[in-house]
Protein backbone atom coordinates (compact mmCIF):
# COMPACT_ATOMS: atom_id res chain seq x y z
CA UNK A 1 0.00 0.00 0.00
CA UNK A 2 1.35 3.40 -0.99
CA UNK A 3 1.00 6.28 1.47
CA UNK A 4 0.12 9.92 0.75
CA UNK A 5 0.26 12.71 3.32
CA UNK A 6 -0.87 16.32 3.35
CA UNK A 7 1.49 19.10 2.38
CA UNK A 8 -0.07 20.84 5.44
CA UNK A 9 0.47 24.47 4.59
CA UNK A 10 -1.76 27.49 5.05
CA UNK A 11 -0.63 28.90 1.69
CA UNK A 12 1.85 28.36 -1.12
CA UNK A 13 4.83 29.88 0.70
CA UNK A 14 7.46 27.33 1.65
CA UNK A 15 5.89 24.53 -0.39
CA UNK A 16 9.13 23.36 -1.98
CA UNK A 17 10.96 23.18 1.35
CA UNK A 18 8.08 21.42 3.11
CA UNK A 19 7.65 18.99 0.22
CA UNK A 20 11.31 18.02 0.50
CA UNK A 21 10.94 17.44 4.25
CA UNK A 22 7.82 15.30 3.86
CA UNK A 23 9.24 13.33 0.96
CA UNK A 24 12.10 12.41 3.30
CA UNK A 25 9.61 10.66 5.61
CA UNK A 26 9.19 7.96 2.96
CA UNK A 27 5.75 9.07 1.81
CA UNK A 28 4.92 8.06 -1.76
CA UNK A 29 2.85 11.16 -2.42
CA UNK A 30 1.76 14.57 -1.16
CA UNK A 31 -1.61 16.24 -1.51
CA UNK A 32 -3.20 19.65 -1.02
CA UNK A 33 -6.63 20.76 0.20
CA UNK A 34 -8.98 23.31 -1.31
CA UNK A 35 -9.10 25.86 1.51
CA UNK A 36 -8.34 29.57 1.81
CA UNK A 37 -5.71 29.33 -0.95
CA UNK A 38 -5.58 27.87 -4.43
CA UNK A 39 -5.21 24.10 -4.41
CA UNK A 40 -2.78 23.97 -7.34
CA UNK A 41 -0.19 26.66 -6.52
CA UNK A 42 1.56 24.82 -3.65
CA UNK A 43 1.96 21.77 -5.89
CA UNK A 44 3.58 23.85 -8.62
CA UNK A 45 6.21 24.97 -6.12
CA UNK A 46 6.51 21.49 -4.63
CA UNK A 47 7.60 20.00 -7.96
CA UNK A 48 11.02 21.58 -7.39
CA UNK A 49 11.53 18.97 -4.68
CA UNK A 50 9.35 16.10 -5.89
CA UNK A 51 9.82 15.86 -9.68
CA UNK A 52 10.45 12.30 -10.73
CA UNK A 53 10.42 11.05 -7.14
CA UNK A 54 7.18 11.78 -5.26
CA UNK A 55 3.59 11.75 -6.50
CA UNK A 56 1.36 14.83 -6.15
CA UNK A 57 -2.40 15.17 -5.95
CA UNK A 58 -5.17 17.71 -5.42
CA UNK A 59 -7.36 16.33 -2.66
CA UNK A 60 -9.61 17.76 -3.78
CA UNK A 61 -10.08 20.52 -6.36
CA UNK A 62 -13.68 21.70 -6.56
CA UNK A 63 -14.89 20.65 -9.99
CA UNK A 64 -18.11 22.58 -10.57
CA UNK A 65 -16.76 26.15 -10.38
CA UNK A 66 -14.01 25.29 -12.89
CA UNK A 67 -14.15 24.53 -16.60
CA UNK A 68 -12.92 21.02 -17.47
CA UNK A 69 -10.45 22.67 -19.85
CA UNK A 70 -9.00 24.82 -17.03
CA UNK A 71 -8.63 21.65 -14.95
CA UNK A 72 -7.04 19.82 -17.86
CA UNK A 73 -4.42 22.52 -18.49
CA UNK A 74 -3.48 22.65 -14.78
CA UNK A 75 -3.28 18.87 -14.48
CA UNK A 76 -1.32 18.48 -17.70
CA UNK A 77 1.21 21.12 -16.61
CA UNK A 78 1.64 19.54 -13.17
CA UNK A 79 2.14 16.13 -14.78
CA UNK A 80 4.86 17.74 -16.88
CA UNK A 81 6.51 19.66 -14.01
CA UNK A 82 6.46 16.65 -11.69
CA UNK A 83 7.73 14.30 -14.40
CA UNK A 84 4.65 12.12 -13.95
CA UNK A 85 2.74 10.90 -10.91
CA UNK A 86 0.14 13.67 -10.81
CA UNK A 87 -3.42 12.81 -9.84
CA UNK A 88 -6.20 15.32 -10.39
CA UNK A 89 -8.47 14.70 -7.41
CA UNK A 90 -11.89 16.27 -7.87
CA UNK A 91 -14.71 16.96 -5.41
CA UNK A 92 -18.27 18.20 -5.59
CA UNK A 93 -18.49 20.09 -2.25
CA UNK A 94 -22.05 20.86 -1.09
CA UNK A 95 -24.78 23.05 -2.53
CA UNK A 96 -24.43 26.14 -0.25
CA UNK A 97 -20.69 26.47 -0.93
CA UNK A 98 -21.00 25.90 -4.68
CA UNK A 99 -23.87 28.33 -5.07
CA UNK A 100 -23.16 30.94 -2.39
CA UNK A 101 -19.36 30.91 -2.05
CA UNK A 102 -18.25 30.07 -5.57
CA UNK A 103 -21.28 31.52 -7.35
CA UNK A 104 -21.43 28.44 -9.55
CA UNK A 105 -24.09 25.96 -10.64
CA UNK A 106 -25.28 23.09 -8.47
CA UNK A 107 -27.87 20.89 -10.10
CA UNK A 108 -27.38 17.12 -10.14
CA UNK A 109 -23.93 16.56 -8.63
CA UNK A 110 -23.42 12.98 -9.81
CA UNK A 111 -24.41 13.86 -13.38
CA UNK A 112 -22.31 17.04 -13.29
CA UNK A 113 -19.26 15.15 -12.03
CA UNK A 114 -19.73 12.43 -14.62
CA UNK A 115 -19.61 15.03 -17.39
CA UNK A 116 -16.55 16.69 -15.87
CA UNK A 117 -14.65 13.39 -15.81
CA UNK A 118 -15.80 12.41 -19.29
CA UNK A 119 -14.84 15.81 -20.70
CA UNK A 120 -11.41 15.57 -19.07
CA UNK A 121 -10.94 12.09 -20.52
CA UNK A 122 -11.70 13.45 -23.98
CA UNK A 123 -9.41 16.46 -23.55
CA UNK A 124 -6.45 14.39 -22.37
CA UNK A 125 -6.99 11.95 -25.23
CA UNK A 126 -7.04 14.84 -27.72
CA UNK A 127 -3.86 16.31 -26.27
CA UNK A 128 -2.29 12.87 -26.79
CA UNK A 129 -3.46 12.77 -30.41
CA UNK A 130 -5.96 9.98 -29.80
CA UNK A 131 -9.25 11.52 -30.86
CA UNK A 132 -11.26 14.58 -31.82
CA UNK A 133 -11.87 17.52 -29.51
CA UNK A 134 -15.57 17.01 -29.05
CA UNK A 135 -17.72 16.61 -25.99
CA UNK A 136 -21.36 17.62 -25.81
CA UNK A 137 -23.18 17.39 -22.52
CA UNK A 138 -25.88 19.01 -20.44
CA UNK A 139 -23.44 20.96 -18.27
CA UNK A 140 -20.37 21.45 -20.45
CA UNK A 141 -19.55 21.49 -24.16
CA UNK A 142 -16.13 21.41 -25.82
CA UNK A 143 -16.04 21.56 -29.62
CA UNK A 144 -13.26 24.00 -30.57
CA UNK A 145 -9.51 23.44 -30.24
CA UNK A 146 -6.87 25.01 -32.47
CA UNK A 147 -3.20 23.96 -32.62
CA UNK A 148 -1.87 26.94 -30.68
CA UNK A 149 -4.06 25.99 -27.68
CA UNK A 150 -3.17 22.29 -27.75
CA UNK A 151 -0.08 21.39 -25.66
CA UNK A 152 0.27 18.09 -27.46
CA UNK A 153 1.24 14.71 -25.98
CA UNK A 154 2.65 14.78 -22.46
CA UNK A 155 5.95 12.88 -22.33
CA UNK A 156 4.96 11.49 -18.92
CA UNK A 157 1.53 10.30 -20.03
CA UNK A 158 -1.93 11.47 -19.13
CA UNK A 159 -2.70 12.65 -15.58
CA UNK A 160 -5.03 10.36 -13.68
CA UNK A 161 -8.47 11.68 -12.72
CA UNK A 162 -9.75 10.68 -9.28
CA UNK A 163 -13.05 11.63 -7.67
CA UNK A 164 -13.82 12.06 -3.98
CA UNK A 165 -16.91 10.01 -3.17
CA UNK A 166 -18.95 8.74 -0.23
CA UNK A 167 -22.56 8.18 -1.31
CA UNK A 168 -23.39 5.08 -3.37
CA UNK A 169 -24.38 6.97 -6.51
CA UNK A 170 -21.15 9.01 -6.62
CA UNK A 171 -19.08 5.90 -5.83
CA UNK A 172 -20.79 3.93 -8.58
CA UNK A 173 -20.36 6.67 -11.17
CA UNK A 174 -16.72 7.19 -10.22
CA UNK A 175 -15.93 3.50 -10.63
CA UNK A 176 -17.61 3.58 -14.02
CA UNK A 177 -15.75 6.53 -15.59
CA UNK A 178 -12.73 7.69 -13.51
CA UNK A 179 -9.19 6.42 -13.01
CA UNK A 180 -9.50 6.34 -9.24
CA UNK A 181 -11.76 6.93 -6.27
CA UNK A 182 -10.89 8.90 -3.13
CA UNK A 183 -12.95 7.30 -0.37
CA UNK A 184 -13.86 10.08 2.03
CA UNK A 185 -12.13 10.04 5.45
CA UNK A 186 -15.30 10.10 7.57
CA UNK A 187 -15.92 6.41 7.06
CA UNK A 188 -15.84 3.11 8.89
CA UNK A 189 -14.79 -0.42 8.07
CA UNK A 190 -18.42 -1.54 8.02
CA UNK A 191 -19.67 1.34 5.86
CA UNK A 192 -16.77 0.77 3.47
CA UNK A 193 -17.56 -2.95 3.17
CA UNK A 194 -21.33 -2.69 3.06
CA UNK A 195 -21.87 0.50 1.07
CA UNK A 196 -18.69 1.68 -0.68
CA UNK A 197 -17.26 -1.49 -2.20
CA UNK A 198 -20.60 -2.81 -3.55
CA UNK A 199 -21.22 0.58 -5.22
CA UNK A 200 -17.74 0.47 -6.72
CA UNK A 201 -18.37 -3.02 -8.07
CA UNK A 202 -21.68 -1.96 -9.63
CA UNK A 203 -19.97 0.89 -11.45
CA UNK A 204 -17.15 -1.31 -12.67
CA UNK A 205 -19.62 -3.90 -13.92
CA UNK A 206 -21.54 -1.25 -15.86
CA UNK A 207 -18.36 -0.21 -17.64
CA UNK A 208 -17.08 -3.74 -18.20
CA UNK A 209 -14.14 -3.01 -15.94
CA UNK A 210 -12.55 -4.78 -12.97
CA UNK A 211 -10.92 -3.50 -9.79
CA UNK A 212 -7.61 -3.65 -11.61
CA UNK A 213 -8.90 -0.75 -13.73
CA UNK A 214 -9.58 1.53 -10.74
CA UNK A 215 -7.18 2.90 -8.13
CA UNK A 216 -8.92 2.79 -4.74
CA UNK A 217 -7.51 5.39 -2.36
CA UNK A 218 -8.80 5.29 1.21
CA UNK A 219 -8.54 8.47 3.23
CA UNK A 220 -7.93 7.73 6.89
CA UNK A 221 -7.96 10.00 9.94
CA UNK A 222 -5.24 8.93 12.36
CA UNK A 223 -4.50 9.81 15.98
CA UNK A 224 -0.86 8.83 16.34
CA UNK A 225 1.65 9.16 19.16
CA UNK A 226 4.54 7.35 20.79
CA UNK A 227 3.35 7.88 24.37
CA UNK A 228 0.00 7.90 26.14
CA UNK A 229 0.26 11.68 26.44
CA UNK A 230 0.92 12.14 22.73
CA UNK A 231 -1.94 9.83 21.80
CA UNK A 232 -4.28 11.70 24.16
CA UNK A 233 -3.36 14.99 22.47
CA UNK A 234 -3.91 13.42 19.07
CA UNK A 235 -7.31 12.10 20.14
CA UNK A 236 -8.40 15.59 21.19
CA UNK A 237 -7.52 16.95 17.78
CA UNK A 238 -9.16 14.09 15.91
CA UNK A 239 -12.39 14.29 17.93
CA UNK A 240 -12.70 17.92 16.89
CA UNK A 241 -12.53 16.97 13.21
CA UNK A 242 -14.91 14.04 13.64
CA UNK A 243 -17.41 16.34 15.31
CA UNK A 244 -17.19 18.75 12.38
CA UNK A 245 -17.64 16.01 9.80
CA UNK A 246 -20.40 14.33 11.77
CA UNK A 247 -22.46 17.53 11.89
CA UNK A 248 -22.85 17.45 8.10
CA UNK A 249 -26.01 15.69 6.81
CA UNK A 250 -24.13 14.05 3.93
CA UNK A 251 -22.07 12.04 6.43
CA UNK A 252 -25.06 10.78 8.41
CA UNK A 253 -25.18 7.46 6.48
CA UNK A 254 -21.85 6.48 8.03
CA UNK A 255 -23.27 7.06 11.50
CA UNK A 256 -26.50 5.29 10.54
CA UNK A 257 -24.64 2.13 9.55
CA UNK A 258 -23.04 2.03 12.99
CA UNK A 259 -26.31 2.78 14.81
CA UNK A 260 -25.29 6.30 15.80
CA UNK A 261 -27.50 8.30 13.45
CA UNK A 262 -28.94 10.33 16.34
CA UNK A 263 -25.51 11.95 16.77
CA UNK A 264 -25.74 13.91 13.52
CA UNK A 265 -28.61 16.28 14.42
CA UNK A 266 -27.08 16.87 17.85
CA UNK A 267 -23.72 17.75 16.30
CA UNK A 268 -25.43 19.91 13.68
CA UNK A 269 -27.31 21.87 16.35
CA UNK A 270 -24.08 22.54 18.27
CA UNK A 271 -22.32 23.62 15.07
CA UNK A 272 -24.95 26.31 14.54
CA UNK A 273 -24.18 27.56 18.05
CA UNK A 274 -20.45 27.53 17.36
CA UNK A 275 -19.92 25.07 20.21
CA UNK A 276 -16.94 23.23 18.72
CA UNK A 277 -15.78 21.90 22.09
CA UNK A 278 -19.23 20.48 22.77
CA UNK A 279 -19.20 18.76 19.39
CA UNK A 280 -15.89 17.05 20.15
CA UNK A 281 -17.24 15.85 23.51
CA UNK A 282 -20.13 14.11 21.72
CA UNK A 283 -17.70 11.89 19.83
CA UNK A 284 -17.59 8.87 22.13
CA UNK A 285 -14.71 6.40 22.18
CA UNK A 286 -16.53 3.80 20.10
CA UNK A 287 -17.07 6.34 17.32
CA UNK A 288 -13.49 7.55 17.62
CA UNK A 289 -11.97 4.08 17.23
CA UNK A 290 -14.45 3.03 14.54
CA UNK A 291 -14.01 6.01 12.22
CA UNK A 292 -10.42 7.00 13.00
CA UNK A 293 -7.36 4.83 13.63
CA UNK A 294 -5.70 5.41 17.00
CA UNK A 295 -2.43 4.32 18.59
CA UNK A 296 1.31 4.17 18.17
CA UNK A 297 2.78 4.21 14.65
CA UNK A 298 2.99 0.40 14.62
CA UNK A 299 -0.57 0.01 15.92
CA UNK A 300 -1.93 2.51 13.41
CA UNK A 301 -0.07 0.87 10.55
CA UNK A 302 -1.34 -2.59 11.42
CA UNK A 303 -4.95 -1.47 11.96
CA UNK A 304 -5.12 0.65 8.81
CA UNK A 305 -3.86 -2.22 6.68
CA UNK A 306 -6.17 -4.70 8.41
CA UNK A 307 -9.17 -2.56 7.52
CA UNK A 308 -8.30 -1.56 3.99
CA UNK A 309 -5.16 -3.33 2.78
CA UNK A 310 -6.94 -6.08 0.87
CA UNK A 311 -8.86 -3.67 -1.37
CA UNK A 312 -7.08 -0.29 -1.51
CA UNK A 313 -3.87 0.52 -3.34
CA UNK A 314 -3.15 3.79 -1.55
CA UNK A 315 -3.98 5.53 1.71
CA UNK A 316 -4.17 9.29 2.25
CA UNK A 317 -3.28 9.63 5.92
CA UNK A 318 -4.48 12.61 7.96
CA UNK A 319 -3.01 13.88 11.25
CA UNK A 320 -5.53 16.65 12.02
CA UNK A 321 -5.58 19.18 14.82
CA UNK A 322 -2.54 18.06 16.82
CA UNK A 323 1.24 18.46 16.66
CA UNK A 324 3.16 15.59 15.11
CA UNK A 325 6.84 15.44 14.26
CA UNK A 326 8.19 14.39 10.90
CA UNK A 327 9.96 11.55 12.70
CA UNK A 328 6.63 10.13 13.91
CA UNK A 329 5.11 10.65 10.47
CA UNK A 330 8.00 8.68 9.01
CA UNK A 331 7.51 5.88 11.54
CA UNK A 332 3.80 5.73 10.67
CA UNK A 333 4.49 5.62 6.94
CA UNK A 334 7.03 2.84 7.48
CA UNK A 335 4.60 0.91 9.69
CA UNK A 336 1.84 1.04 7.05
CA UNK A 337 4.22 -0.19 4.38
CA UNK A 338 5.59 -2.93 6.64
CA UNK A 339 2.08 -4.13 7.53
CA UNK A 340 1.17 -4.27 3.86
CA UNK A 341 4.31 -6.22 3.04
CA UNK A 342 6.25 -3.43 1.35
CA UNK A 343 9.74 -2.23 2.12
CA UNK A 344 9.78 1.26 3.62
Amino acid sequence: MKVDISLSLTGPEGSAERAAELAATGADGLFTFENAHDVFFPLVLATGATAGRTDLMTNVAMAFPRSPLHLAYAANDLQLLNQGGFRLGLGSQIRPHIQKRYGATWDKPVAQMRETVQALTMIFAHFAGEGPFEFRGEYTNHTLMTPNFNPGPNPYGKPQVHVGALGPKMCEMTAEVADGILVMPFNSERHYAERTLPAIDRGLEKAGRTRDDLEIVVEVICAVGRTDEEIAAAVRGVKGLLGFYGSTPSYKPVLDVEGWGDLQPKLNALSKQGDWAGMAELIHDDALHTIAVVGTPDQVGAELVRRYGATAQRACVYFPGYPISDEVIGETVAAIKAASGEAS
